[in-house]
């Protein structure tokens, strides 16, 4: 039975105030990953869910129908007659949005996403976050899946589609929850980061730099979200902390009081120069636990693994155990995926869209696949990169390519004049279409061609596959 409430009283909504049991919800954003996710757990922990959101598209509007969760198009204002229990509002939804205006004035009940995963689910569970800058959805899908190899079967919310399990997001009736920790905003009304709302007992801060220039005005700022987090870490938790960025550092000067293990760093956990073959030693404070070898390439790998493995030990996993799980770790959608190969050329697709994930990201491409040209192809679509926040350093992070091409529509600054000094190494385009035909007209087999973009890219692989198919 649903608790009896008042309709008079508007505003953010504290989920307990509703009894136990099945409700009706209706999330407004929801085929977001974020909230997509949040709609899976509640529809598989036994709620009645709907949805709505201006892009239902496959995947995610697949996986959500596989569920039985009806998804609507757009936000109009007739969606108050499903008259739901409760509205969860996603971080994309504004003011001036019609449904929300409604609700507003209705005096509905309503919460972000973050909150009601919080206060509904993560109860009595050991919430184990992952939070950094770059590195986050790797990283909480390699917990997840040591976790589940030794047995814990881990209810999991990642960012992306770990191969391995191949949904994002699952309940489950284990104490243990894993959580890729996002800094970005909650909801309108909530302008905390998402992760404060967790309450981890382990907590991974992978790395932190400046990003989300739309929502944080500088680096101080999001180190002071990240202190937040570790506010919330309890004495008998564990922080598990890149020993070699200069930003965490700082963020633990504002106050810890929690013990913590540092990755990275010969004090903690270390990880060797890899051989011929990729393997590479993991060393405890100097002492080696095993050799590991990740169909990931590349020094960020390394350093997820370790974070990883740490992680998994505070939760009662040997290390021993995490190695064996990681070698047959299967990798993350859209984490260097291969999505096809025409005429000799493979094309590949890549999540990475801030200078230093695109600088790893091509380093280790080029360790894992040593022979042929690399031709990078970046899509600057976030609104950090839109505004040119970062543009400065962005020509130096193709170092490790041999061709580069740029998506130049849409930007506030001349990608031209930025990646001239690259000379005929460099092509900015204004079209996905220009794009595929320079890329067609200049691939040869043996190529490998990255594209990297944190969205969808105008449907670049399919067209670029087929324009090889042609050539």
């Amino acid at each position: 039975m649903i608790a009896q409430r008042s309709r008079t009283i508007a505003g953010p909504f504290t989920c307990s105030t509703l009894l136990s049991g099945a409700v009706h919800l209706h999330i407004l954003g929801i085929c977001g990953t974020f909230m997509g996710g949040i709609a899976a757990i509640a529809r598989q922990a036994g709620h009645r869910v709907t949805g709505c959101d201006v892009a239902v598209y496959p995947p995610m509007s697949e996986q959500l129908a596989a569920l039985g969760i009806e998804l609507i198009e757009g936000f109009g204002a007739d969606q108050m007659a499903l008259a739901p229990d409760l509205w969860v509002v996603g971080n994309v939804v504004t003011r001036g949005n019609p449904l929300m205006e409604a609700i507003l004035d209705s005096g509905g009940r309503y919460v972000s996403g973050p909150q009601w995963l919080a206060e509904s689910y993560l109860q009595n569970k050991w919430v184990l976050a992952v939070a950094g800058t770059h590195g986050k959805t790797t990283t909480s899908s390699m917990l997840a899946w040591i976790l589940e190899r030794a047995g814990r079967r881990p209810g999991f919310l990642i960012g992306g589609l770990p191969a391995d399990f191949g949904v994002s997001a699952k309940a489950t009736d284990s104490e243990l929850f894993v959580i890729e920790a996002d800094e970005y905003d909650t909801a309108f009304f909530d302008k905390r980061s998402k992760f404060v709302h967790y309450h981890p007992r382990t907590a991974i801060l992978n790395n932190l730099e400046f990003d989300h220039a739309d929502i944080f005005d500088d680096l101080a700022a999001i180190e002071r979200q990240f202190h937040h987090l570790v506010r919330t870490v309890p004495r008998s938790g564990k922080l598990v902390m890149n020993g070699r960025d200069a930003a965490l550092k700082r963020v633990l000067t504002m106050g810890c009081w929690t013990s913590m293990e540092v990755f990275g760093s010969p004090e903690g956990w270390d990880a060797g120069e890899p051989d011929a073959n990729g393997g590479f030693e993991v060393a405890w404070q100097g002492r080696g636990i095993g050799r590991l070898r990740l169909e990931l390439s590349g020094a960020h790998s390394r350093h997820n693994a370790l974070a990883a493995i740490a992680a998994a030990r505070h939760a009662g996993v040997e290390p021993a155990a995490s190695l064996v799980a990681l070698a047959a770790f299967g990798g993350v959608k859209r984490r260097m995926e291969l999505k096809g190969t025409e005429g000799g050329v493979a094309v590949y697709d890549d999540f990475a869209h801030h200078p230093t994930a695109i600088r790893t990201t091509l380093d280790g491409f080029r360790q894992r696949e040593k022979g042929g040209r690399i031709l990078a192809v970046f899509d600057p679509r976030s609104n950090t990169m839109k505004k040119g926040i970062l543009k400065e350093a962005l020509p130096a992070s193709f170092a490790a390519a041999d061709r580069v091409y740029i998506h130049a529509a849409g930007l506030e600054w001349d990608a031209s004049a930025l990646f001239a000094p690259l000379g005929p190494r460099a092509s900015c385009e204004a079209s996905v279409e220009a794009l595929v035909a320079a890329i067609a007209a200049e691939a040869k087999p043996g190529d490998r061609v990255l594209v990297m973009s944190n969205g969808g890219f105008g449907g670049i692989h399919g067209k670029l596959l087929a324009a090889l198919a042609k050539e």
